[in-house]
């Protein structure tokens, strides 16, 4: 099975050569780095021999940020380490250069193509001491030929949900083979580790999300966007999809009756989403703005759309109440969800539709501790957010505080974990 892998990758790295070049001319990868996935003439390795390496690969913002926390506390515990992160998307790779830019021993790389030859290279390069992938980021040429060269290594944060379970059981037994070269694979979830304890995995351990320790910056807003929103009643929508808008317009519509003053901020997924929305408010007669970064907010609308990347925790910070997208879309089922944790972190009170599959464990958790709630449309939003607008009092979640504990007990035991395996 690996020979036909690699034969089809081998076939298919031309295609995936035009495919970044056209991703480049859309915008879509770095344009001074995108060949860092397709050539090893670009690899470029940074590193102390003297020193070991760690290698964690992140595909995407959500995973980067998770690992964050991780990387700081291995770098704060040893003096002789260095690291590598490589990640897919242009957004995460921008993330770990503001993140670590002050680190000289933390590099950033794009992930290469998960072609044999590429991968040789690119190991014979940067010679790491040890592999972490998180998530579910799997690449079997990479893994086996890690596992050839003796290198441990880890999956981290482990997610194999029920759907791409059925998908690995219909190779099982090179899926076997691939999940059993794991040196350590700590699960994500309760439903996450009995998938991969029937994928062969070894050394198993569930200690929970680490993105439950992930950072939560308090970003203030300017001054003046705090003049203008402590003068009006106001609540977040947050990563909302096509389809979401609406219903938040609707409660906002609801609500305006009793709360004269009220604005509405909608955060979309996709901000290129933002001129959309706005004549979706013009539609229903709604006065709105869409904020570029760095604008002020204008006295004079009830619906603010945010287009600007990495805002979230800035509203988060001050709103009381949020609704988080992707999961009152009945089709986006199998993918819906989005991350409720920084909300949590930041005090808020979560609502979200019936559709959370990828973040269903998390949501049970902070539901538990009714720091969120399931909503079924405009009316029932309008209800909860009538509630909570009611009660002026500062209602601080105090679970807010088992949150923060539990994210920094995983830290601390995924850390161990990780010190175990270094050479």
């Amino acid at each position: 099975m690996i020979f036909i892998y690699r034969l089809i990758t081998i076939l298919l790295y031309p295609i995936f050569i035009i495919l970044i070049y056209l991703r480049k001319l859309f915008n879509k990868e770095d344009d001074n780095r995108y060949k860092e996935k397709i050539f090893s003439s670009n690899f470029f390795p940074n590193r102390n021999d003297k020193k070991k390496l760690i290698w964690f690969h992140a595909a995407s913002i959500g995973e980067v940020q998770s690992i964050f926390p991780l990387v700081k506390k291995l770098n704060n515990e040893n003096n002789d380490l260095e690291f590598l992160i490589t990640t897919v998307t242009l957004s995460s790779g921008n993330i770990v250069k503001k993140k670590f830019f002050a680190y000289k021993n933390v590099n950033h790389r794009y992930f290469p193509l998960d072609v044999n030859f590429l991968i040789k290279s690119f190991l014979n390069k940067w010679k790491p001491n040890l592999v972490i992938f998180i998530d579910s980021e799997i690449w079997p040429n990479l893994i086996f030929e890690i596992k050839k060269r003796k290198t441990p290594i880890a999956l981290i944060n482990g997610r194999i949900t029920k759907k791409s379970f059925d998908k690995w059981m219909l190779i099982s037994k090179f899926a076997k083979k691939i999940f059993n070269s794991f040196d350590l694979c700590l699960a994500a979830s309760k439903e996450s580790e009995k998938n991969l304890k029937e994928l062969s995995v070894k050394n198993l351990i569930y200690f929970g999300n680490i993105k439950f320790s992930a950072e939560v910056e308090r970003k203030d807003l300017t001054d003046k966007y705090l003049e203008i929103l402590k003068e009006k009643t106001f609540w977040c929508a947050a990563s909302t999809h096509k389809g979401e808008e609406i219903i938040c317009l609707k409660a906002h519509l609801n609500l305006r009756k009793t709360y004269k003053d009220l604005i509405t901020i909608i955060i979309p997924r996709h901000i290129n989403r933002c001129i959309e929305i706005r004549d979706l408010c013009n539609k229903h007669k709604l006065s709105s703005q869409v904020l570029n970064d760095k604008e002020l907010i204008k006295d004079n609308c009830e619906i603010i759309i945010i287009n600007s990347f990495g805002a979230l925790s800035k509203f988060y910070n001050y709103s009381k109440s949020v609704f988080i997208g992707k999961s009152m879309i009945k089709k986006l089922e199998k993918v819906s969800g989005q991350n409720p944790i920084e909300a949590a972190k930041l005090k808020c009170k979560i609502y979200h539709g019936p559709y959370v599959y990828n973040f269903k464990e998390i949501y049970d958790l902070l539901k538990s501790y009714k720091i969120s709630e399931e909503i079924n449309g405009e009316k029932d939003l309008c209800e909860k957010l009538s509630r909570d607008l009611k009660n002026s009092e500062d209602d601080e979640n105090k679970t807010t505080d088992i949150i923060n504990d539990m994210g920094q007990k995983i830290l601390e035991n995924t850390t161990r974990e990780i010190n175990k395996l270094l050479p």
